[in-house]
């Protein structure tokens, strides 16, 4: 939903010789298949006929090989795709994909956190210091100065080491392993984007220090503590934190980037994922955020008070009126109310997934990463609005 500052896309617009897709050009194969649905159906024919109308604009306007969106209410759930998981074979997107789902990650990371402040294990008004010792320091950054609740809210005012990384020297070997403490030095050796506290940036280096964060307060990498905490506790059997795993598991889409407008797509389905780490290395499916999303709101996950302040949103500045909490992000509904999810992409992949509390939750994913371009998420975030809204009245409260 972070269409202003996407994860891993930038490094993208640069022509780089790695996995091309011999002689195809984007949206030159990318008609849309039929759209396939579940027995259990939550949405109407109008309903069900728009949102087919907005995947079929992602996989032949907007030029993404395949599309899946699934929805999900009180009345069943639905699963619809288009387009293809493989722009060579031409196989269909199956409704049980896996695949990367980027910034996605980073509601995971916060969920974990604030369980740990649930514990009295960390204070999300303590300095990132007490915690991470001497870790953030260098040109005028200074973890005694940063809270943990600002790390979660992008209020810390540290630079996104993703702007200062090298586009070629990530793709020209996208299996290396990234050690996480080195990405953040890069962030660390620019100056900050503001005064901890006095604005709002998104950076990717928050992130990364939150993992940092769970690990030295449990012991445990980040991972194997959301995968005890959240993962096994709901049963979220299509999602994974793979570490440096560069696999993904189960039956999964290609993952496609586009290097330049005119250039041949290229297949980056296979990366070392620790280029992100705690700011987006995981695989999911729709159907595991979708449950993710509605026991996070419901409660399942966090108490009261944590949830409260989870929620607790400062404005990120965009004319839409989005608002950032605590890795979770919300949005005005054209039928009314708010809904709450987060967005992400990263290397072959966009995903975009959102919640509302009274139980509508919908998310969709696109096999291509736009490298910036707005045409792709502006239709992923119309496929989610419309999922939620569906047999709502525009406006209705």
């Amino acid at each position: 939903m972070i269409k202003h500052k996407r994860a891993l896309c930038g490094a993208l617009t640069l022509a780089v010789a790695v996995g091309v897709v011999g002689g195809i050009q984007p949206g030159s194969v990318f008609a849309a298949t039929a759209a396939k649905s579940t027995p259990a159906q939550s949405t109407n024919s109008a309903d069900e006929a728009r949102l087919r109308e907005i995947l079929h604009r992602l996989t032949t306007v907007d030029g993404g090989p395949g599309a899946l969106v699934e929805v999900r209410n009180q009345h069943g759930r639905t699963a619809l795709t288009s387009g293809v998981a493989d722009v060579n074979s031409q196989t269909p997107v199956r409704g049980d994909s896996r695949f990367r789902i980027g910034s996605m990650t980073k509601p995971f990371v916060a969920t974990v956190v604030l369980q740990l402040v649930g514990e009295h294990r960390v204070a999300l008004d303590a300095p990132v210091e007490r915690y991470l010792p001497g870790v953030v320091r260098g040109n005028d950054n200074d973890g005694r100065e940063i809270t943990v609740r600002q790390l979660l809210q992008h209020t810390s005012g540290l630079p996104d080491y993703l702007d200062h990384l090298n586009p070629q020297d990530v793709l020209k070997d996208p299996l290396a392993h990234h050690d996480t403490r080195d990405l953040v030095n890069i962030a660390l050796t620019q100056p900050r984007t503001f005064k901890p506290g006095y604005g709002w940036s998104y950076s990717n280096t928050n992130y990364l220090l939150a993992g940092m964060l769970i690990e030295q307060v449990t012991g445990h990498p980040y991972g194997e503590e959301i995968r005890r905490r959240i993962i096994q506790q709901l049963g979220l059997h299509e999602t994974s934190v793979p570490g440096d795993d560069t696999a993904i598991p189960g039956p999964h889409p290609r993952g496609y980037v586009r290097p330049g407008e005119d250039a041949p797509l290229m297949d980056l389905t296979a990366i070392n994922p620790s280029i992100a780490g705690a700011s987006g290395d995981m695989i999911s499916s729709t159907g595991d955020l979708n449950q993710f999303l509605d026991a996070l709101l419901r409660g399942r996950l966090l108490h009261p008070a944590q949830l409260k302040a989870m929620m607790k949103t400062q404005p990120t500045g965009d004319p839409d009126g989005r608002a950032y909490g605590l890795g979770l992000e919300s949005r005005t509904l054209p039928c009314g109310g708010l809904y709450w999810g987060h967005g992400g992409d990263i290397f072959g992949y966009e995903t975009v997934g959102g919640a509302t509390i009274d139980g509508r939750q919908a998310t969709v994913m696109v096999n291509l990463d736009p490298g910036g371009t707005d045409a792709q998420a502006d239709d992923m975030e119309a496929a989610v609005q419309t999922a939620l809204c569906a047999g709502r009245p525009a406006h209705s409260q």
